[in-house]
């Protein structure tokens, strides 16, 4: 005896095929938290836009700078569009809210930041924007929390000790010929940064590359341009030339913020920490007022730090804008150590010779 069985009439309609925009949208939604989440947590691509770190990084070069060494930063400003920075592409709207912020946490990384490090931060001295969406810049690190930093005739010391100098380190020299010298002349010598002076020429190069150019029979002198001890340079950090009379070639001593660390508030060191009080250690209400520290209304003689700081400077020491000018770099405004060169793009270049294939996945020391 057969029996059958009747199927009874699904309910259920099939689910409805997606569109190819609907398919492309949904990849394109994917692609982008997925680099949005590699870019916070792992590596991210920047470029070198000046000459501050010649010879050791060009302009032009592209990097990849691990967030791994260090441990990656949670977003101090949640509300901002992917894959952007300060404004929207190609124009000058803020590509962020600051209506929400939040404190900001690093994750564990793998390494501390050592000495010589080449280090990309947010630029503290910047005021109009979040500390987490401050403007990159990249230095290397020459001065570590708890360090008694200072230099003497442009050698850099640490607690009174001269440290290496980096092998591509730069300075600025005065060639007093009364030859013109051609671009080829300089090509020729890898000099990208000189620029004509009364007889002769200035030019930022290496003290080895300064020697050769010492020997050339028509180039009469090549003079050191060194700041002296005791000539005053207003615009170095702190800023206050009636008490520490400083230039960028001789500096300090001058001591390194460390967490934990105390220090005393008197007329002399509120110059050097009034900022880092009142900016970056996220006081509320630390104000100072008539040379005094004030914090929620009352005078601090006495203070403790809350983070670790960096001191960084360029490699070519007479082009830089570095902490000789602006002062410590904050622990949380550092993003991540430069590892190594994806592409170099020579601004200057022809057709044949605009990518300098020669630094293409190099290693940065």
């Amino acid at each position: 005896m057969r029996i059958f069985f009747r199927n009874k009439k699904s309910n259920h309609k099939p689910a409805p095929t997606k569109s190819i925009i609907r398919e492309w949208g949904d990849a394109l939604m994917f692609a982008v938290v997925a680099a949005t989440l590699i870019r916070w947590a792992t590596f991210e691509a920047y470029a070198i836009p000046s000459s501050s770190m010649e010879k050791s990084l060009l302009t032009g070069d592209y990097l990849f700078v691990s967030k791994l060494h260090y441990g990656s930063r949670t977003p101090a400003t949640p509300l901002q569009v992917p894959l952007t920075h300060q404004t929207l592409w190609g124009t000058e709207l803020p590509s962020y809210s600051d209506l929400i912020t939040l404190p900001s946490f690093r994750l564990p990384g793998f390494s501390e930041i050592k000495r010589n490090d080449a280090v990309v931060f947010n630029l503290p001295s910047e005021d109009q924007h979040p500390f987490d969406l401050k403007t990159h810049y990249i230095k290397r690190c020459v001065g570590l929390a708890g360090d008694s930093f200072s230099i003497k005739n442009a050698q850099i010391y640490i607690n009174n000790q001269p440290i290496s100098n980096p092998e591509k380190e730069q300075f600025q020299y005065y060639l007093v010929t009364d030859m013109a010298l051609n671009e080829e002349f300089f090509a020729d010598r890898d000099i990208t940064d000189y620029f004509s002076a009364p007889n002769g020429y200035a030019v930022h190069t290496s003290p080895a590359k300064a020697k050769e150019l010492a020997s050339l029979d028509f180039i009469k002198e090549v003079r050191f341009l060194l700041s002296p001890a005791g000539e005053v340079e207003a615009d170095v950090f702190p800023q206050a030339p009636t008490i520490y009379q400083w230039n960028k070639d001789n500096y300090g001593p001058l001591f390194i913020p460390k967490k934990g660390t105390t220090v005393t508030i008197s007329p002399t060191t509120l110059p050097l920490y009034a900022r880092v009080i009142t900016k970056y250690e996220h006081n509320k209400d630390a104000e100072v007022s008539n040379g005094k520290l004030f914090i929620q209304g009352k005078e601090t003689k006495l203070y403790t730090f809350q983070q670790n700081y960096y001191f960084m400077m360029g490699d070519n020491r007479h082009n830089s804008e570095d902490s000789r000018y602006w002062g410590f770099v904050p622990e949380d405004h550092v993003v991540g150590k430069a590892v190594f060169v994806w592409m170099s793009v020579d601004p200057k270049g022809g057709l044949t010779d605009k990518i300098r294939w020669n630094r293409i996945f190099t290693t940065i020391d």
